[in-house]
């Protein structure tokens, strides 16, 4: 008898825990930048709407949008409402990146609605597919001038010199920030395999010393302008995988070098893919 493979969906915690977040390195951002310790439970809508207050959107219980029957990127985009779903982690985390990145969501979400206005819903071009996938699962890798070799590194795979060998530049001339929601949620149960997309970013010199404030209010517009102006998303050189627990500082085993052995996990790039990101790096 063949034997059945059922692979498990991913499945964040059932229960609101604020001390799930603040002992995690992977959401130390998300506390230092909003009040998130003294929640005992999960956080209603006036919550949400008390940490936009530099955003051009009001939350709204998801309940709306089920009245209002439209799409929910055009529903967004009508009415600068943002549907969110009650005590949800996926809900819960996409709020706060509308918050954190105010100027990039209202651009995706517009670009969502030109392309559906040019394809249709149900037609999914290649951007609007670029569009979810930096939207769920992106992570920004911001390069200072003297960090600039990690992104041919981290694009070719090669995993040992930049998170070993070169492992010092990280939070140093390297700050990886993530803007995906649907990786924040994944997060709240990390496990091996967990990977994001990279997109990689140059920031100047200094940067990883900003504040948090400083630091998000710049890569929003920076990222904002980039993305409206066409240059980013498209290129083949972006959005690359990621393996997450990977980044020095975010997950306890990897400060082990064996950690990134698990070649399963930090996967070398194929023969093919890798003539083909040097010869594009020759161009």
């Amino acid at each position: 008898m063949q034997k059945t493979v059922i692979k498990n969906r991913f499945m964040p915690p059932a229960s609101w825990s604020s001390e799930l977040l603040s002992t995690s390195p992977l959401f130390t951002d998300l506390c230092q930048s909003f009040a998130i310790a003294p929640l005992t439970t999960w956080p209603d809508i006036g919550w949400f709407n008390h940490c936009a207050t530099h955003t051009l959107v009001q939350f709204v219980d998801n309940e709306e949008l089920t009245a209002d029957g439209r799409y929910y990127e055009e529903y967004i985009y009508a009415t600068k409402r943002v549907p969110t779903r009650k005590d949800n982690w996926h809900d819960f985390f996409g709020a706060l990146i509308w918050c954190l990145f105010p100027k990039t969501k209202a651009l995706l979400n517009r670009l969502h609605m030109h392309e559906i206005s040019q394809h249709g819903q149900k037609q999914r071009s290649k951007l609007r597919n670029k569009l979810t996938l930096f939207d769920e699962c992106g992570v920004v890798i911001c390069l200072e001038p003297a960090a600039i070799k990690h992104a041919t590194l981290l694009r070719t795979h090669q995993w040992q010199q930049s998170f070993v060998d070169s492992r010092a530049d990280w939070w140093q001339s390297i700050r990886p920030v993530i803007f995906g929601h649907a990786i924040y949620e994944m997060a709240t149960a990390p496990f091996i395999g967990l990977t994001a997309k990279a997109l990689f970013v140059e920031v100047p010199a200094g940067f990883c010393q900003w504040s948090l404030t400083d630091a998000y209010s710049f890569l929003d517009k920076n990222m904002s302008q980039q993305i409206a102006n066409g240059g980013l998303l498209p290129d083949n050189d972006q959005l690359t995988p990621l393996p997450l627990l990977g980044v020095p500082g975010w997950w306890h085993q990897n400060c082990q070098p064996a950690f990134y052995l698990n070649m399963e996990y930090f996967r070398p790039l194929r023969a093919q893919k890798s003539r083909q990101q040097l010869g594009s790096l020759d161009d």
